[in-house]
């Protein structure tokens, strides 16, 4: 069996708080081991099943969405990153699953890295949990309650101590956001 290298780590943008904490963790993951940092943005919003974005528009306009809504990404995130260059932003316009799939066997991310904006939520038309639990690579949610609060699936699980995710996990601890509780799939820890 080939195992992969951790080279890049995905993350889904979302625009909450928990996407905030879910950044955090994805960036200071990439930052602390040198590694690549991929922010991935849907034209349509895979946590809202609802969401209709871009559809029914011409090829122009959606063009021109596409580009307002990089900007809107780009104006978000870039001021966080410092002076830290090995970061890419994608706008994907394909549905959630196909494109992070296709992105993953590009190798543009070993390790995927999701808020979990609510209990409850949903991502790519099913359950968050079960989204993270059926996906080929390892996952990591943050969230809903705190930053502190960290789920991973069982390939990120088995791949913890060659990823460096429990240091992440600790980092992750150690992190002020106004909460006593640390959690790491639904246990409390510390």
């Amino acid at each position: 069996m080939t195992v992969a290298r951790l080279e890049a780590v995905g993350f889904c943008a979302h625009y909450s708080p928990q996407g905030d904490w879910a950044f955090d963790f994805a960036f200071d993951l990439c930052r602390r081991q040198g590694l690549q940092l991929n922010v991935f943005h849907f034209l349509v919003d895979p946590f809202d099943p609802s969401d209709r974005t871009g559809q029914d528009v011409s090829a122009p306009e959606r063009r021109e969405l596409a580009i307002a809504m990089e900007k809107e990404l780009r104006f978000h995130y870039e001021p966080k990153l410092g002076d830290y260059l090995d970061v890419g932003f994608r706008l994907c316009a394909d549905p959630e699953w196909n494109e992070l799939h296709r992105c993953l066997t590009r190798r543009e991310f070993q390790l995927l890295v999701l808020p979990w904006p609510t209990a409850g939520a949903r991502f790519a038309g099913k359950p968050l949990e079960d989204f993270a639990d059926a996906f080929v690579c390892p996952v990591v949610l943050v969230g809903p309650e705190s930053a502190r609060e960290i789920h991973v699936n069982r390939p990120a699980r088995l791949e913890s101590d060659r990823y460096g995710l429990g240091e992440a996990i600790r980092a992750a601890e150690a992190r002020p956001d106004h909460s006593e509780r640390f959690v790491v799939n639904g246990l409390p820890v510390g």
